[in-house]
């Protein structure tokens, strides 16, 4: 129930961004057994702490949850409360035992990014009641957790760094702009009784889909224009991108994302998948043609 709780397509996604990072730093079909190990347990650490916050964030998010009509485990009764907190303290507890067997370029992000996932759902901060709060720690998190694949696999900023900047800014806008517009739009009255201000409380639905749908236009083109201006390897991943914000304008313009909370579910959903892709893409292009990808 935890791990349902927590959502497996996020720990997925936040898996598939340090795969893309620790690709990146260096080419893992290259790299030795320790080095292997090295990065599975730096992984492990880093999944924990994902899980960790993310189940704290369905304990605060109860009132909502409910109010929208969430089938997520606590909010329909299945799990508890108390017995979620414990979890999430125990998955706490043992990813900051395993950062201390990190390196050192790594451990200091752990209790880091603990600390923004409590900001974020936790009081008094509760960063997720605006769409500004939810957009900077999306972009934060998603950042961090490319660092941290990089990071482990080498001992600085040196390998595909151009290839690695352009592609995690693009996704991490992607995130926090396309990401935290979308995510709102079928929560819209369960936020207002629970006192969020985002932007779809605030300006209303038809503003956000126009914002959506131009964030994620926006991002896609300035993600090809420097793609193709510096040359880089990820014409694919942007091809696709592209094709998502395309699919994600015409979803959340149009009447297919109207109507019951399933439906206004979509472009949420398609940014989701838009995700998996342009991640998926990039790490399968590196594995079929690794020469293609050396300095």
């Amino acid at each position: 129930m935890c791990v349902v709780e927590t959502r497996p397509s996020v720990l997925a996604l936040f898996t598939l961004r340090f795969a893309v990072g620790a690709v990146l730093g260096e080419r893992v079909l290259g790299a030795n057994d320790a080095t292997c190990l090295q990065v599975l347990c730096t992984l492990l650490v880093w999944i924990l702490v994902i899980f960790a916050v993310y189940l704290f964030n369905g304990v605060e998010d109860l009132q909502e949850d409910r109010a929208n009509g969430s089938a997520r485990p606590i909010a329909r009764g299945s799990l508890t409360p108390g017995t979620a907190l414990g979890v999430a303290g125990a998955a706490t507890l043992a990813a900051l035992v395993g950062a201390l067997s990190l390196p050192s370029t790594v451990s200091w992000m752990v209790p880091a990014i603990l600390l923004l996932g409590y900001m974020y759902s936790g009081p008094p901060f509760h960063l997720k009641r605006t769409t500004a709060g939810t957009a900077a720690i999306g972009i934060t998190a998603s950042l961090m957790t490319y660092a941290a694949g990089y990071l482990t696999q080498t001992d600085g900023w040196v390998h595909q760094i151009g290839v690695l900047v352009v592609f995690t800014a693009a996704v991490s806008l992607w995130t926090g702009l396309v990401g935290g517009l979308t995510k709102d739009l079928s929560d819209i009255e369960g936020d207002a009784a629970a006192g969020r201000r985002t932007l779809s409380v605030t300006r209303g639905e038809r503003t956000v889909r126009m914002l959506a749908a131009l964030a994620a236009l926006g991002t896609a083109c300035g993600f090809t224009a420097a793609v193709l201006a510096l040359q880089l390897p990820l014409v694919a991943a942007a091809v696709i991108m592209t094709t998502g914000a395309v699919t994600l304008a015409v979803v959340a313009l149009g009447p297919i994302s109207r109507g019951s909370r399933s439906r206004r579910r979509r472009p949420y959903r398609t940014y989701m998948m838009t995700q998996y892709v342009v991640h998926l893409i990039l790490v399968v292009s590196i594995a079929i043609s690794p020469v293609a990808w050396t300095n």
